[in-house]
């Protein structure tokens, strides 16, 4: 397995501006690092007053939806929703049930179940639902490629109207309605909208009245988007926040049992409890075969029985992570002593088809490729797809077609149907176009900035970032680095499944814990030098608050690069140096000069200075045409010009800002 590396982030900026607005300076700081820089630009990305949903009819083929779904209720025909067994798809599925009917129209939801029918529209369900008196299919999440089956439902007198959000195929359904923003010429500026998002618009376009549905249905559309992992800009953004202020204030009973289930606290709630916490709950019923649970815990009206189904859903979550655990430790035995340098495609017997997705994650996550994790059953496969480093699974998949016998998703994640024969061709072509097409640059965690403060890491300043909330795609949880700090403690805790850390920096000690990490596995140990990356956060124990960093990267402080960062330009953190210290530089410098000097060891110029303060000074000397300094390489090469009493320090840029 491969440590994620990180980008170094570039200079910290504070604009003067945003901190007269009120930002605070770590969150003045975070916004500008993120192209927010002026008063305007900030209260329009922190903004949370009046909010109106975008117009839904902009979406393609709204208007001829909803006329057929007011045609369906003059009639009284009988509607089916159909969905998706996954969080997106059973609160879409939801979502439009309950308004249909609370409209008076008789309506039965139906999501296929994972292990027997598998994703998407089938035309055994058509069927099924035919017979039953159904006369229009509603797909919520699912249908964009169902050319097929939505020609079957026709020939049975079964009209279809296609909600999605998936990409598009060459081909469209011959559906009543074919509502998706992924198609070509859309004019809704909303492009990231979740499946639930889909039918949240239909549903306003239906009532007529957006504001009204947002109070009603906010707090499914924000599980959805947040669990589908949809970017959470714009309108989604705003969609989220409202969801989010729901489920902490007035949750629907379901959602609150879940909740409690769960041990979460409403008003703590955000939106990485809903993605880490909740939706994995409401996933494991889909994974397990039983997302009529999930569905019926979301619907559910009766408190008393939705403790109880809140409580299978936490029951068949840990049967997941169980089965979750076993398939993990096959694939570690299967890839052991592996140098992986291509997608990863593993297949096995047995495998169950609603974890292999989260299997399939793990691993791309832990080798950093792409990863197709297949369950077979007699001659045939089903897998589940997990891109890494902005690999467009979609456009993959498509280019290897010809080995599969059918395939559905995103560019992020898909799933796909073969033959078992077919595995092995599959593997080599799916090798043979991403060695074409591997995104440039490495997929590393970019973050926000260096902190070269103890001022920027006060309880004011990290609560601060709570006014960026919600993170998620698009708007992730600032990541904040630190640079030469020292690891003085690390602690093994939770069984040693996880670390706590101390770091001592700034002559303050930090208090950090890294979660699914074990001691042994750091690359640092106790008393050395180390960079750190992690995400700032309010700690709550025993009434006690405390800033706590939750890490997400650790290495060992490499010299050379510090100081060849602050040579050329970059930040020099915390490091500072006095008029004294220079001078004494200066006086060690003359004896020596010129000279060759190596990065790592310019410590022996003046050994009560840190290496990076030395390479400050030579920054300073060269700004002042002092010296002249030429980093190459691993060494620096540096010449004495002249010194003058009566220089003016100030007429470096770099001294005047070291010294704020």
């Amino acid at each position: 397995m491969k440590e994620r590396t990180w980008n170094t982030p570039g200079e910290l900026r504070l604009p003067e501006e945003l901190l007269r607005a009120g930002c605070t300076p770590l969150l003045a700081a975070v916004l500008a690092a993120r192209g927010v820089v002026t008063a305007a630009e900030a209260r329009a990305f922190l903004d949370d007053g009046p909010f109106e949903p975008e117009d839904p009819f902009l979406l393609p083929d709204m208007a001829a939806a909803a006329d057929r779904i007011r045609l369906a209720a003059d009639r009284d025909e009988t509607v089916a929703v159909y969905g998706d067994y996954d969080v997106d798809g059973i609160t879409a599925t939801c979502l439009l049930t309950e308004y249909l009917r609370s409209a008076g129209m008789r309506v039965e939801k139906y999501i296929p179940d994972r292990l027997e029918e598998g994703y998407g529209v089938n035309t055994a369900a058509i069927g099924r639902l035919k017979e039953r008196g159904v006369t229009l299919i509603v797909t919520v999440d699912c249908g964009i490629t169902a050319v097929a089956e939505t020609a079957y439902a026709a020939g049975l007198g079964v009209d279809m109207i296609i909600t999605d959000h998936h990409e598009c195929q060459a081909e469209l359904p011959g559906a009543v309605a074919v509502v998706d923003p992924k198609r070509p010429g859309c004019g809704c500026p909303n492009k990231d909208l979740a499946g639930v998002g889909v039918a949240f618009k239909l549903v306003c376009a239906l009532s007529g009245d957006g504001p009204a549905m947002l109070e009603r249905y906010a707090d499914l559309v924000a599980v959805g988007t947040i669990a589908d992992v949809m970017p959470l800009l714009g309108e989604n953004r705003r969609i989220v926040q409202a969801g989010l202020e729901k489920l902490r204030a007035a949750p629907r009973p379901g959602l609150a049992a879940l909740m409690e289930a769960a041990g979460v606290e409403p008003g703590r709630l955000g939106a990485n409890t809903v993605g880490f916490t909740l939706a994995p709950r409401i996933n494991a019923a889909g994974r397990l075969g039983r997302v009529d649970r999930a569905a019926e815990l979301v619907l559910e009206q009766d408190p008393d029985r939705a403790a109880r189904l809140a409580a299978e859903l936490c029951d068949m979550n840990r049967r997941r992570q169980q089965l979750e655990a076993d398939i993990w430790d096959e694939v570690a035995d299967m890839l052991a002593g592996q140098t992986v340098t291509a997608p990863i495609v593993l297949a096995r017997e047995g495998w169950h088809q609603g974890v292999i997705g989260i299997a399939a994650s793990r691993l791309a996550e832990a080798y950093q490729v792409p990863t197709v994790m297949i369950s077979l059953d007699g001659d045939r496969g089903k897998g589940s797809c997990r891109s890494w480093g902005g690999f467009n699974l979609f456009d993959a998949l498509a280019a290897c077609g010809e080995h599969l016998e059918s395939f559905g998703g995103h560019a992020l994640a898909a799933g796909l149907n073969l033959r078992r024969e077919s595995i092995g061709p599959f593997r080599e072509a799916l090798k043979e176009y991403y060695l074409t097409h591997i995104p440039e640059g490495e997929a590393a965690i970019a973050p926000d900035l260096t902190v070269d403060s103890a001022s920027l890491l006060t309880m004011e300043c990290v609560e601060s970032l709570g006014r960026l909330e919600p993170f998620g795609s698009g708007n992730p949880r600032p990541i904040l680095a630190i640079s030469d700090a020292v690891l003085t403690d690390v602690t093994a805790i939770g069984g040693g499944r996880h670390v706590r850390l101390t770091l001592e920096k700034f002559g303050q000690r930090y208090e950090c814990v890294w979660f699914s990490r074990r001691a042994e596995d750091l690359p640092a140990a106790a008393g050395e030098r180390v960079d750190a990356i992690f995400f700032p956060q309010i700690s709550e124990f025993r009434g006690r608050r405390s800033v706590q960093l939750l890490m997400e990267g650790l290495r060992r402080t490499d010299l050379e690069e510090l100081c060849l960062g602050i040579l050329q330009g970059g930040s020099f953190g915390d490091h500072r140096l006095d008029r004294r210290e220079l001078a004494g530089l200066w006086r060690s410098l003359t004896g020596k000069c010129p000279c060759r000097l190596r990065l790592s060891r310019l410590s022996q110029l003046e050994p009560r200075l840190h290496p990076a303060q030395i390479a400050l000074g030579l920054r300073v000397l060269s700004e002042l045409d002092l010296a002249s300094v030429r980093p190459d390489g691993p060494d620096v090469d540096v010449m004495l010009i002249a010194w003058d009493e009566k220089t003016d320090l100030n007429n470096s840029p770099t001294w005047r800002a070291q010294q704020r």
